[in-house]
């Protein structure tokens, strides 16, 4: 689904150029769960933010579906990244005027699907997360974990076929990011391809596969043997 070739990803710094993400070769499957690892700045963000789509490679190919994607124009990155890729941050990203149920929907209202099947969605996401009771609650009156569900069921509302996850229980109690990683891997049982940025190391060994990454390399890549 996902391939990476000699990718390298320069940001200018003053007088100095800082690679971020220096010759990275990857290979990830439909519906692998992929944890990524590593201190901070060795490049885990940086290479979340290219998988999804918000930054260019400086140099390589990002091949995703067997399509070429690296020299797409912005409309067309948009569309590509709307149709299949869906994000989760550490930090929710809700807006706060909206409610629970508006946050989740608005992604649909965006691609123009009709208020109907907008309202139907919505009702089944709220309902697989175990929400329906805070539908009409804004983001202040609800706690972290429920926050971080709203953000996930906005975030697979349009069925993406991959989630990038980023940090996605940094901000919450250990009962919470328990729950909220539950969640992810139950989606991921469902066949979305999971990817997990994280720094720590028993949320990182419950994926499949791990990455470590340092100074914007992919130090080592291991399979764990999960099922």
């Amino acid at each position: 689904m996902i391939k990476l070739e000699n990718i390298h990803r320069n940001f200018q710094v003053g007088d100095q150029t800082v690679h971020a993400l220096d010759d990275i070769n990857l290979d990830i499957q439909d519906g692998e769960y992929l944890s990524v690892m590593g201190p901070s700045g060795s490049g885990k963000s940086t290479l979340l933010n290219l998988l999804g789509l918000l930054d260019p490679p400086s140099s390589g190919q990002y091949f995703l579906n067997n399509t070429n994607i690296t020299d797409l124009d912005e409309n067309q990155l948009a569309k590509t990244r709307n149709q299949n890729i869906g994000f989760v941050f550490q930090t929710f990203h809700l807006i706060p005027r909206l409610t629970a149920a508006e946050n989740i929907e608005l992604p649909l209202v965006l691609a123009g699907i009709e208020e109907k099947i907008r309202k139907e969605r919505v009702y089944d996401a709220l309902s697989s997360m175990k929400l329906l009771d805070r539908a009409p609650h804004k983001p202040e009156q609800l706690s972290g974990g429920q926050r971080q569900r709203v953000a996930i069921a906005r975030a697979t509302i349009t069925e993406p076929t991959i989630l990038l996850a980023d940090e996605p229980t940094g901000n919450l109690d250990q009962k919470s990011g328990l729950n909220v990683i539950e969640t992810l891997e139950q989606l991921n049982r469902r066949g979305i391809t999971l990817i997990v940025v994280t720094h720590d190391a028993a949320l990182g060994s419950r994926s499949t596969r791990s990455i470590r990454m340092l100074d914007g390399r992919i130090e080592s890549d291991d399979a764990q043997g999960k099922s």
